[in-house]
């Protein structure tokens, strides 16, 4: 473990580094980098989202179908793979976690497969994780963690959850203004609301816990989006979160399972090339402006005037989410397959994929460095003597 003058972060017994490994689909957060990260002692996530094309033969597999079923199958054969890879690299260290979006149709599925195959921990956003606690039955050591963004959310998900006798082992609070991905909020103009600062959060939800009898260190709360120095992780820890979540600076390491052409685009993007934008899920979302995006976005009113609900128009045939602006026919949301263009971005085709990204400057700038030297930065404020990429 890096040493550091920061409390431990504890996690179901487990003491941990307080950095946490934000989950990134599609592929970009497998086995390796989650593997890494936890080995080092802090929290690696895997995202669960179609993780057969990180497998060969899954991919040549699954050319043969047409039906979600199908698709499903082979996509926890690959998730049982990526946990068992990512708990063998790990040697015991850490904990290795499984994000599980709330808004894929079959998450209770890939929530059970990742407690079967020996997950530590489960992530939830992308939707309030209220049923989450009935996913995991059976599996009593498999840690917690919903995503939420504000206060409010976080009220609903713990009174929920203690009517069932369960409490969320941590919290984390994603900022929608910074964040990588889909985003914790109902539409564009939100992302800046003050409703989401973390300070503010974090003050109203140690006020929630008084009103509820709950300690103070009961349920650790991890603070995500735009933490990329040691400054920014000596505040927030300050203010009293037990750990910061980190996503788009992890992605770009050595260890982050997509292709190198992946991590240069999300390494050489200008504060003006990263945008929000309605993603297919209903959500607003923050991406690279690459040429597939820029082609969208002039075309984006005119396909949304055309939206029309047709099972068809699934470029992929997965019927992956539960709300598809494409597949549902819902005009004022998103338009493209959204698998499909994430697959392309973990393969590094630049042309036609969708590259995911937080708004914030990388702590190591263009350079692509290892998980270990990005952990002991945000640490310890110490960074590499070379940053030559």
């Amino acid at each position: 473990m890096t040493e550091h003058a920061f409390s431990p972060l504890i996690i179901k017994g487990r003491t941990l580094l307080p950095i946490v490994q934000g989950g990134m689909g599609v592929g970009v957060s497998a086995h390796r980098l989650a593997g890494a990260v936890a080995k080092e002692g802090g929290v690696g996530t895997i995202a669960s989202v179609d993780l057969r094309h990180l497998h060969a033969d899954l991919v040549e597999e699954s050319a043969k179908f047409t039906e979600a079923a199908d698709y499903d199958r082979l996509n926890l054969i690959a998730l049982d793979r990526e946990v068992k890879a990512a708990l063998d690299i790990a040697q015991g260290h850490g904990m290795v976690s499984v994000n599980v979006m709330k808004a894929v149709d079959s998450h209770a599925a890939y929530v059970r497969q990742a407690c079967e195959s020996g997950a530590q921990a489960i992530t939830m956003g992308a939707g309030l994780p209220l049923d989450l606690p009935e996913m995991v039955q059976g599996y009593p050591d498999v840690a917690l963690l919903p995503i939420l963004s504000e206060s409010r959310g976080i009220g609903i998900v713990i009174k929920r959850w203690m009517k069932k006798n369960r409490l969320p082992d941590a919290i984390v609070i994603e900022h929608p203004k910074y964040a990588g991905g889909h985003l914790g909020a109902a539409k564009k103009e939100d992302i800046d609301n003050d409703r989401f600062e973390f300070k503010r959060v974090l003050d109203e939800t140690f006020e929630l816990f008084k009103t509820l009898g709950l300690e103070r260190e009961k349920i650790p709360l991890i603070v995500a989006g735009g933490v990329n120095s040691y400054e920014k992780v000596k505040t927030y820890l300050g203010w009293g979160a037990a750990g910061v979540q980190v996503g788009t600076a992890f992605a770009v390491t050595h260890e982050g399972d997509a292709h190198p052409n992946f991590k240069k685009v999300l390494a050489d993007a200008k504060p003006e090339d990263i945008v929000e934008f309605m993603s297919v899920a209903g959500l607003p979302a923050r991406g690279v402006m690459t040429p597939f995006l820029k082609s969208y976005l002039k075309r984006e009113s005119i396909l949304q005037a055309n939206a029309k609900a047709d099972p068809k128009r699934c470029t992929q045939g997965l019927d992956c989410l539960s709300v598809c602006g494409l597949r549902d026919g819902l005009s004022k949301v998103g338009q493209f397959c959204i698998d499909l263009k994430l697959s392309s971005a973990f393969r590094g085709e630049v042309s036609k994929g969708l590259f995911f990204r937080g708004s914030e400057s990388l702590p190591f700038g263009h350079a692509i460095r290892s998980a270990r030297e990005l952990i002991d930065y945000l640490l310890t404020g110490v960074k590499p003597a070379n940053l030559a990429a």
